[in-house]
């Protein structure tokens, strides 16, 4: 999409970005920030070229000067239409000019630069073989941070993407499960999130059987069976914000071990939910989930971090994750998504989209976490 995101936000509010963004980067001892296309640029300025090309469209923040965004001439009148164009100045070069020389003189020549992660090579090549005395840091290296804090109007669209989430999985419920493949039923799911106001699908994982005990199952065309337990994990973005939730339901009545390995998973989301709030370092989160299936004897079998970050992409810093010691800030989303993965037998996954709160956490997620049994 060009131009600006369908969010509400309006030029201030990304004026109030960069400028945040500035003294950040200033806070961190960097000489600027240099943001080419992808989520950061959206998220500072509210534009999304069509495509990321090998021309050069970079926007350049630094402390006490004014944002300026460099673009190919015959993209700017589609960036003179963002939201956060009145706030930044546009910087426009020709096809046959060196976009990095044309770059090089808004930049300290000595500096030390955060830049964006998914920038190409191309382009970092080029300002270094420009600007030799040049360094730069990844931005998820340098302020990992940046995004990571929402306001009420972010908050506002998180839940939104995540109430849309929760009426897909309440559909899909309902449906029939066996004697289908998975691939039918993904393709459900993308379905229903689209007509439940998702703009664009990021994965749909329909892992039945002995596929569950595989986190990232890639979906295929194994039919499902009576008796099976089936992950459902599902997500994209609505509005410019992300989805992500997770619920594992089962095809007829499970045996014992399997509503028990689902009540140890249950319990252990509960556990990490209630770990969230301010002040809390990430890892203490993951620690009260894993201790939860710790004690229960299994472990070996939950291999992933607890959870994640959300907002303008699906997977962001901050990470649940043992070692991360960020402390949790109101504000704050990120997914609560304990598992345990039994080996070519399977798998249950409960995950909520959780945001810090004053005096702890609100679930984003509001779908029940028993057992659902389907047909």
């Amino acid at each position: 999409m060009t131009g600006s995101t369908r969010a509400p936000f309006t030029a201030d509010d990304y004026r109030a970005r960069m400028e945040r963004a500035a003294r950040a980067a200033a806070d961190a001892g960097l000489a600027g920030l240099l943001v080419a296309p992808g989520p950061d640029l959206v998220w500072l300025t509210g534009y999304a070229p069509t495509a990321a090309t090998e021309r050069l469209t970079l926007l350049v923040l630094a402390p006490d000067r004014d944002p300026v965004l460099v673009v190919p001439t015959l993209e700017a009148p589609d960036a003179a239409k963002a939201t956060g164009a009145p706030a930044l100045t546009l910087r426009d070069w020709t096809d046959g000019k060196d976009p990095y020389a044309a770059t090089a003189g808004l930049l300290d020549g000595t500096g030390r630069f955060g830049i964006s992660d998914n920038t190409w090579s191309l382009h970092l090549l080029g300002l270094q073989r420009t600007l030799p005395g040049t360094t730069y840091a990844s931005l998820t290296e340098a302020l990992p941070m940046l995004r990571a804090v929402k306001d009420a109007a972010e908050l506002e669209l998180l839940a939104a993407a995540g109430a849309a989430a929760d009426a897909t999985f309440e559909e899909i419920r309902n449906v029939a499960f066996t004697g289908r493949r998975e691939s039918e039923i993904a393709a459900e799911l993308a379905r229903l999130l689209r007509r439940h106001g998702h703009a664009t699908v990021d994965f749909t994982i329909v892992a039945s059987g002995p596929n569950g005990a595989n986190p990232h199952h890639e979906v295929g065309d194994r039919v499902i069976q009576p008796g099976d337990m089936v992950v459902l994990d599902f997500g994209g973005l609505k509005d410019g914000y992300g989805s992500d939730t997770s619920r594992t339901v089962h095809v007829g009545e499970p045996t014992d071990e399997e509503r028990r390995v689902h009540a140890v998973v249950r319990e252990a989301q509960e556990a990490g939910f209630r770990a969230v709030r301010p002040g809390v370092p990430c890892q203490e989160v993951d620690r009260a989930a894993r201790a939860v299936i710790a004690d229960a004897g299994y472990g070996e079998y939950f291999i992933h971090r607890t959870g994640h970050g959300i907002g303008v992409t699906t997977h962001e810093p901050p990470y649940m994750v043992e070692g991360e010691e960020q402390p949790l800030v109101p504000g704050m989303c990120f997914s609560v998504e304990p598992g345990i993965y039994l080996p070519g037998r399977f798998g249950v996954r409960i995950e909520d989209i959780v945001t810090v709160t004053e005096d702890g956490g609100r679930r984003l997620n509001d779908t029940s976490r028993e057992m659902v049994i389907v047909d």
